[in-house]
């Protein structure tokens, strides 16, 4: 074998292995970057089941409070044990988002029927309890905006390509959004008059 086709041969096993390295490496990076957006959906998750949680912890208190001053209206607070107890034995995303919009009814529900007792409203404990429901609130709504965020990079990620190559090589499959229902995003209608 001559000098030049031993130097053609090792180009070319040289140009085989850069080939094999970039394809390597491209597919690790590509795989790790798919994994750490898959944490970061879970992570956020874990937020907001911590919040809905905190949310849970403080509605028996609310409820407790109400009842107080409200004893008759069972059927709102029957309502909210329901919602409450669907929320908590909620396994997926899409379930947790059902229960989370049930209990967003009933407590508005409960709200409404506040504002038919003005003496419940000057309640001191009445109060705090809203306000730390409205803050868990607004903890949960960004929570929910950073999972969502979160499940769309990687739902896009897995979706074009060369990233769903991978994606359907390892099993990474489109993840839920936690999305609210219309119903929820209307504020109730209080009424005075009746």
């Amino acid at each position: 074998m001559s000098g030049r086709s031993r130097a053609s041969i090792i180009m070319v096993i040289a140009l085989i292995g850069v080939l094999v390295f970039a394809f390597g490496s491209w597919y690790i990076g590509t795989r790790n970057n798919l994994v750490q957006l898959e944490e970061g959906i879970d992570a956020a998750w874990a937020e907001i089941d911590n919040q809905l949680q905190r949310r849970s912890d403080l509605i028996p208190n609310l409820v407790s409070t109400v009842k107080g001053y409200a004893s008759h209206e069972e059927e709102v607070f029957t309502n909210i044990a329901n919602a409450r107890a669907k929320l908590a034995g909620a396994g997926s995303v899409a379930e947790k988002a059902e229960g989370y919009n049930e209990m967003q009814g009933a407590l508005s529900r409960l709200l409404v029927v506040a504002e038919n007792y003005p003496e419940l409203k000057a309640d001191g404990n009445f109060t705090r309890l809203q306000d730390e429901l409205a803050g868990t609130e607004n903890r949960l709504a960004v929570a929910r905006k950073r999972y969502n965020d979160q499940v769309k990079q990687f739902n896009t990620k897995i979706r074009i390509f060369p990233g769903s190559i991978i994606a359907g090589s390892m099993g990474f499959e489109k993840r839920d959004y936690f999305e609210i229902d219309e119903a929820a995003r209307t504020a109730p209608k209080v009424d005075f008059g009746s």
